[in-house]
């Protein structure tokens, strides 16, 4: 049989990792175990976002010996987003989830996004902020970013930040072909993706905040100040982009409508 004709699995798991060497060994055990314990069929496709440390030696030998971890490499360090978007459009699951290497919020959350699929929901969103959401608080100076971060954004315009408490939350469950479709309309490389991801999303799909438990892990990508500089450049780039130009939307595969809202 040839690998395109194999059946879709059930479910793409995406993991972003940059250099992670030292802990994407214990992560991909993890939500291998977890997935195998579901006697469901999955994916798990890693995708090296140019790591200068042995991340993608590390997968690799886990990828010969488990058929269902998948490497993707980018040749440099091209951005979270960028990352995220390449695992995505390579993906073949019926649902497709993205999940960051720490395993902030633990694999065994996937339960709850995938109940809210089930009652209708076309993406669902892990937060951090949702009332229920369990959580080991992140340092001060992070949340303080965070909010302002939040009110920047909602100043900016999107839309999405007035019905979603947390956008950056990176634990998010789709619908397979709705991940597909909005991945390839996404431009942004960075820490930002989450929001235009969303306010791609938003009035076109089902969106569903769902809490999670969530645990801070030291050793952030993420560096306060700068980021947060390049995310807000992002941000207003494409959203002089789109008052200006109007904001194309694609046609959904055939039989690929949103779910009921």
């Amino acid at each position: 049989m040839m690998a395109n004709d194999a059946p879709l699995p059930a479910i793409s798991i995406i993991i972003p990792a940059y250099n992670e060497a030292r802990r994407i060994g214990a992560t991909l055990e993890r939500v291998t175990q977890y997935l195998d314990a579901r006697r469901t069929s999955y994916e798990v496709i890693v995708v090296d976002d140019g790591s200068r440390d042995a991340t993608r030696e590390t997968v690799a030998q886990v990828a010969g010996d488990r058929a269902c971890v998948r490497l993707l490499a980018l040749p440099h360090n091209a951005g979270k987003g960028a990352a995220v978007r390449t695992g995505v459009l390579a993906s073949r699951g019926r649902a497709v989830l993205f999940s960051d290497a720490d395993l902030s919020t633990p694999i065994e959350e996937l339960e709850r996004l995938e109940a809210a699929l089930a009652a209708g929901a076309d993406v669902a969103i892990g937060s951090r902020a949702a009332p229920g959401a369990v959580e080991r608080r992140q340092p001060l100076l992070r949340r303080l970013q965070g909010r302002g971060f939040h009110l920047v954004v909602r100043a900016l315009g999107f839309r999405v930040v007035t019905a979603i408490r947390d956008t950056q939350c990176g634990f998010k469950l789709f619908r397979g072909s709705v991940a597909r479709v909005l991945f390839r309309e996404l431009t942004l490389t960075g820490f930002a993706f989450d929001v235009e991801l969303l306010e791609l999303a938003h009035k076109r799909f089902a969106l569903r905040e769902v809490p999670v438990a969530w645990t801070h892990a030291d050793g952030s990508k993420v560096r306060p100040g700068i980021d947060a500089a390049r995310m807000l450049r992002d941000l207003v780039r494409i959203r002089w982009g789109w008052l200006r130009n109007g904001r194309p939307l694609p046609a959904l595969p055939a039989g690929d409508g949103p779910g009921p809202r």
